[in-house]
């Protein structure tokens, strides 16, 4: 006799089945997510390919619903299912280790022998580093395995969304993930744009975004060169390059008022043009670019920098392509997929961007060399975009953008990778808002890059990386 659980039990392999052949076929695993009803649990798969971010989803009936593991098929799932047993009591049967993720818990030893402990390192350190705390499993020196405590930044962002109106969801997103509050932005008005038929923005609107999306990116970028700095002890080359990061945040300041780029981008457009004249943006950018690219070319021609960094937290290429690494992490080690070229929004699909870069390494100095190819990249975006816009002519900023129900997924590609979120509007109002930031979907990789490696290496390998905390535990 056939129980409903044996029933649901058929129909989520079945679902698993097909997601895993989607992709075989070329997609990428972008997300899991779950919402939760009156009786039930809704289980949401997103699934990236060239056309869009799609979804495929079934309902778990239930108070305690369990339901056979995706994980096993697709490893990129291991946090995700991890997050829906915290937050909705599910049971992934077939686990490989359902242990809490962003509610506090004590970690249990995974490697066990004479001589080994555990070093706990955070979550308070030293300067301005995110709350976040790694269980470092050493016998001294090697590091057979690391375990990564985040709940320490978990802020129940997902139901602050609930029930507030559409406009004021913006802001709530802005400051999502302070390091991408554009990205974030961007990211909730795409999906806000699709549930109002917006399908194309004024021409000026869409420049804006690119502008400050682009600033944004330079950032990121040159905040993991500070952080690679400062770990290696090359004291001038951290000054430089946080003087350039400051000038980038001024800039953007000066721009908008906000060194985040807050304010800018609202559903429909943007709420202004720069208030920096076009010209001043881009004397500015070429001083930027001019002193960027000569302190980048003296730090790759430091020989001890370098060593530092070759070979150190190498993620395999195809371990990159299993994951769907974002960003430069996956870029680093030969898998891209960059949402401005691959799914592009705003002013993205008429300019030029250049292509693509990849490099195959896969190490902290291939993470590195990628984002100074992204930097230039940049810079050369930036000056298209304000070059457009100076003969952009009149117009408006923003359409209307109103929406009463309805759901849709919004993209955008941030310095550290791809940001996502899955929006639902019921009466005008949100009811259900799933950000997914990057940091979330790569961060899990980063305990399996130091084979070989030592105490020692750890500040360059999550330098590298370039993550953050607060995008993890939401």
């Amino acid at each position: 006799m056939t129980t409903t659980a044996d029933a649901i039990g058929v129909r989520v392999i079945s679902l698993w089945e097909a997601v895993a052949g989607e992709l075989a076929a070329g997609g990428r695993f972008a997300g899991l997510m779950g919402t939760a009803r009156s009786d039930a649990v809704l289980l949401s798969v997103h699934l990236a390919d060239a056309a869009g971010v799609s979804t495929r989803e079934i309902e778990l009936p239930g108070n305690s619903p369990s339901y056979p593991a995706l994980t096993p098929v697709v490893g990129a799932a291991f946090w995700y299912e991890r997050q829906l047993h915290d937050l909705f009591g599910v049971v992934p049967q077939g686990h490989p280790r359902l242990e809490p993720l962003v509610v506090p818990h004590s970690a249990p030893r995974h490697v066990l022998g004479p001589g080994l402990f555990t070093m706990p390192h955070g979550p308070v350190r030293s300067g301005v580093m995110e709350s976040i705390e790694y269980l470092v499993e050493t016998p001294g020196e090697d590091i057979p395995h690391l375990n990564m405590r985040v709940f320490y930044k978990h802020r129940g962002i997902e139901k602050r969304f609930e029930r507030l109106t559409v406009t004021d969801g913006v802001l709530l997103a802005e400051r999502t993930e302070g390091v991408a509050s554009v990205a974030h932005a961007l990211a909730y008005c795409h999906a806000i744009e699709a549930l109002a038929a917006v399908s194309e923005l004024p021409w000026r609107a869409a420049l804006v975004r690119v502008l400050h999306a682009e600033l944004e990116r330079l950032l990121g970028h040159l905040d993991v060169a500070v952080r690679l700095c400062d770990s290696a002890g090359l004291a001038v080359a951290t000054a430089r390059f946080g003087t350039h990061k400051e000038r980038v945040a001024r800039l953007v300041s000066r721009m908008c008022g906000s060194r985040f780029g807050r304010g800018v981008v609202v559903p429909g457009g943007v709420s202004g043009l720069p208030l920096v004249p076009g010209r001043e943006v881009r004397a500015e950018l070429d001083r930027l670019e001019r002193g960027i690219t000569d302190d980048a070319r003296a730090l790759m021609g430091t020989a001890s920098f370098l060593d530092r960094l070759r070979g150190t937290g190498p993620l395999r290429p195809e371990r990159a392509l299993a994951h769907g690494a974002l960003g430069p992490i996956g870029k680093a080690s030969g898998y891209s997929d960059d949402a401005r070229l691959n799914r592009p929004y705003d002013a993205y699909a008429r300019l030029d961007l250049g292509g693509g870069f990849e490099h195959r390494a896969g190490d902290a100095l291939a993470r590195l060399r990628l984002r100074w190819d992204e930097v230039r990249q940049s810079f050369d975006l930036l000056r298209q975009a304000v070059g457009e816009l100076d003969e952009a002519g009149e117009g408006p900023l923003a359409l209307p953008c109103e929406v009463e129900s309805g759901r849709a997924v919004g993209w955008a590609e941030g310095a550290a990778g791809e940001v996502l979120y899955d929006v639902r509007v019921e009466g005008g109002r949100v009811v259900r808002c799933r950000p997914r930031s990057p940091s979330f979907h790569n961060l899990v990789l980063f305990h399996e890059v130091f084979a070989g490696d030592i105490l020692t290496d750890f500040p360059f390998i999550e330098a590298s990386f370039g993550l953050s905390p607060a995008g993890v535990a939401l």
